[in-house]
């Protein structure tokens, strides 16, 4: 496999084209039109912005998703939501929460840190345009945890989350979950797997199937 060099044109190479960790292109820009057609087609850009002067592009052919319908919440979960300490809002705090997930737990120092000023201001871009949105949780009237993605279509392209506070990134993905259900969303795509993710009910699906429930 090889990894194509990107320019000024808008296009991406073939995704059975990338490598085993599904990385397949690095250059070209963060432009809403490039991140559209990004997303669109299951790529994503992750990079150490410290140490790459260009974005890298990812398109893993085997994808790990969340479906609103799976979601795991564990009893102690669902003691935390009827016990409304938190509360939960979605698009009230997106600069709080883009800003919570780079530097929480001084993520921004740490090697290999990827949510650097250029992710920050095209994603805060994206959700100008509407199509990136966040989830905030609260401790009266602080805000304490969080997540944001991209939103195209009936599906939801995470990016990153951040606590404050335990369990609280956890009470975003459910809230976030039970908002895609009731409005038909169809998956949250996690981009990689975790231990985390995977204890809240991710999975892996196919690209292809993946293309066919995100299109």
């Amino acid at each position: 496999m090889a990894i194509f060099q990107l320019d000024k044109r808008l296009w991406f190479p073939h995704p059975s084209l990338a490598e085993d960790d599904g990385l397949i292109a690095v250059g070209g820009d963060l432009s809403i039109d490039r991140l559209l057609l990004a997303y669109s087609n299951g790529f994503f850009p992750w990079f150490s912005y410290r140490d790459s002067p260009e974005p890298m592009w990812y398109c893993p052919q085997q994808r790990f998703v969340i479906f609103p319908d799976e979601i795991h919440i564990s009893h102690s979960m669902r003691q935390l939501i009827r016990s409304q300490r938190y509360q939960v809002t979605i698009n009230k705090d997106f600069d709080g929460v883009i800003h919570g997930c780079a530097m929480a737990q001084d993520r921004d120092t740490t090697e290999g840190a990827w949510l650097g000023p250029d992710m920050i201001r095209a994603y805060t871009e994206m959700h100008h345009q509407g199509f990136a949105a966040s989830v905030e949780v609260w401790d009266n009237g602080q805000l304490v945890g969080g997540l944001y993605g991209i939103t195209i279509g009936a599906a939801f392209f995470g990016e990153s989350m951040f606590s404050l506070v335990p369990s609280a990134s956890k009470l975003a993905l459910i809230h976030l979950a039970q908002v895609l259900r009731e409005n038909g969303g169809s998956l949250i795509d996690c981009q990689f797997e975790t231990t985390h993710l995977r204890s809240m009910g991710g999975r892996h699906i196919s690209y292809e199937e993946y293309m066919k429930l995100i299109g």
